[in-house]
């Protein structure tokens, strides 16, 4: 039996100026939970993605039990049994959770010449493997009707159903609650046990720590090392992942909140079984943290604020002043921005440029004529941005789809940043971001609330709620259950008994 499951050997990849992986390597042990860390840009999801036929290496070789092969595309990848749960989720929302976990291998009925799908057999076998996982779904419903976070769960069964021997999980708690955490830590230890191997790539400390046997660590496209996970502290993962110390992890409080700047009166959906009676006061120069589980509606409410939604009843005043929100533009009219909890899916725009991805909030501001844009003015703010937020590209020319996720993230930030909004709504800011990356939004968002800018922040981040938010609002199940708004009472129990008062 070969000592590594899977070893990389060597692998080069390039993007046009970019050098996004320059002879790294990686080896798995049989059986084992392989932690793949590093900061936003690092080349981890790249490697992955050359691994499992995605991108075509330039340089660098494959074993697999010892033995070379190709992976030329997906398919090829899962058929040496390598499967991957991807960090940005790419469903199809439209259809059913039994048709999106069995994409691209139907079982199917053959009458004479003819195929047919077996969707008897799919939804049976789709309900089998959610039950394997411990999410208990409809196979039938429309994945569109779950949350970022339940979709998570059916991408993680449908690696589950493949049988892989190699599972990469790139991300994989990014949007799941505390409770689907646990789930996913059952299901890989029962993997772990029937010998399958995993790569894990997160930036949580905690879960590295509980759940991998080995951490690799790449930075800037290069291998750094392998250490028994055992053997390494936190500080020592970071100071390995940043190349220096990082300490305080959440900038101290420079800002005092003062008068109220928007209040939300009344909020309730049209959907009975969405936001309902809310009602909240925000104030200038305050962090005001969202808290709950999922499905607590924290996203549907601000996407109500934002006119995303249609609401049934409620009133929002800033300044004092009512306004009428139909629509997002009413809101950013109004000084209101936000940045999404999905990336991917209503954040960036995945075929334009880094430019026109910050320019495209304040194209209207800066015309000639009326009609001509001032090209000077926009790249000056897109360039500022670029330095000011240190995100990792050639060019703001570069499409935006070829950097990491955090240096995505960091792009939608500065687009907001340059609508200078008076409120800024901020749906899961720091997901998929690394530990550095993480420390520049938090000074950012410190930085805006000392201008006397009011932020709204969701974050399903414990931690992240408590050490950043002045006041913290807790929902549940559509309802707001709770506000701590003292120091003392800023803890991780009042959070959770307000999450769960169903």
């Amino acid at each position: 039996m070969a000592e590594y499951k899977l070893e990389l050997k060597g692998i080069c990849k390039s993007f046009p100026g970019v050098r996004a992986l320059d002879n790294v390597q990686l080896s798995l042990r049989p059986g084992t939970v392989h932690a793949l860390m590093g900061e936003n840009g690092a080349g981890k999801s790249t490697l992955m993605k050359c691994l499992f036929g995605i991108y075509k290496m330039d340089a660098g070789e494959i074993y697999l039990d010892g033995e070379k092969i190709e992976v030329n595309n997906p398919d090829e990848a899962m058929k040496h049994g390598i499967a991957m749960v991807h960090q940005e989720l790419q469903p199809v929302p439209a259809r059913s959770v039994g048709e999106n976990l069995f994409l691209g291998r139907f079982p199917v009925k053959k009458f004479g010449p003819l195929k047919l799908i077996d969707h008897k057999t799919m939804y049976a076998e789709t309900e089998k493997w959610l039950k394997e996982v411990k999410m208990d779904f409809d196979p039938k419903a429309q994945l569109g009707s779950l949350s970022i976070g339940q979709m998570q769960s059916v991408e993680i069964a449908k690696a589950v159903s493949q049988q892989a021997k190699v599972v990469i999980f790139d991300e994989p708690t990014s949007s799941l609650s505390d409770n689907e955490v646990e789930a996913l830590f059952r299901i890989m230890n029962d993997l772990r046990e029937k010998g399958v191997t995993m790569v894990y790539i997160s930036h949580k400390m905690d879960e590295i720590k509980r759940i991998a046997d080995d951490i690799t660590v790449m930075r800037d496209g290069t291998y750094v090392g392998t250490w028994p996970a055992a053997e390494m502290t936190t500080d020592q993962i970071i100071t390995k992942m940043v190349g220096r110390e990082l300490t305080n992890v959440y900038p101290p409080k420079e800002s005092t909140p003062g008068e109220v700047i928007m209040e939300v009166k009344n909020f309730s959906s049209i959907h009975s079984k969405s936001f309902q009676n809310v009602s909240f006061t925000l104030r200038k120069g305050e962090i005001l943290g969202f808290g709950g589980l999922v499905g607590a509606q924290r996203t549907e409410l601000m996407e109500g604020i934002f006119g995303i939604r249609n609401l049934a009843s409620g009133e929002i005043y800033m300044n004092g002043k009512k306004l009428k929100i139909k629509h997002p533009v009413d809101a950013m009219n109004a000084g209101i921005g936000l940045i999404t909890e999905d990336r991917r899916g209503n954040g960036i725009f995945g075929c334009l440029s880094i430019k026109d991805n910050v320019g495209i909030s304040v194209y209207n501001k800066f015309l000639k004529a009326g009609f001509v844009l001032n090209h000077k003015s926009i790249n000056n703010i897109v360039d500022d941005s670029i330095k000011k937020l240190s995100i990792k590209t050639p060019s703001m020319k570069e499409h935006i789809a070829n950097l990491s996720g955090g240096n995505q993230q960091k792009v939608i930030v500065s687009r907001w940043l340059a609508n200078d909004p008076d409120v800024l709504i901020m749906d899961e800011p720091t997901r998929g971001i690394d530990v550095g990356a993480k420390h520049e939004i938090y000074e950012i968002m410190n930085d805006l609330a000392k201008q006397g800018k009011a932020i709204i922040m969701i974050s399903s981040e414990m931690a992240e709620l408590l050490g950043m938010a002045d006041r913290v609002c807790v929902m549940c199940n559509g309802k707001l259950t709770g506000e701590i708004d003292k120091p003392e009472d800023m803890t991780q129990a009042k959070v959770m008994s307000y999450a769960t008062q169903f």
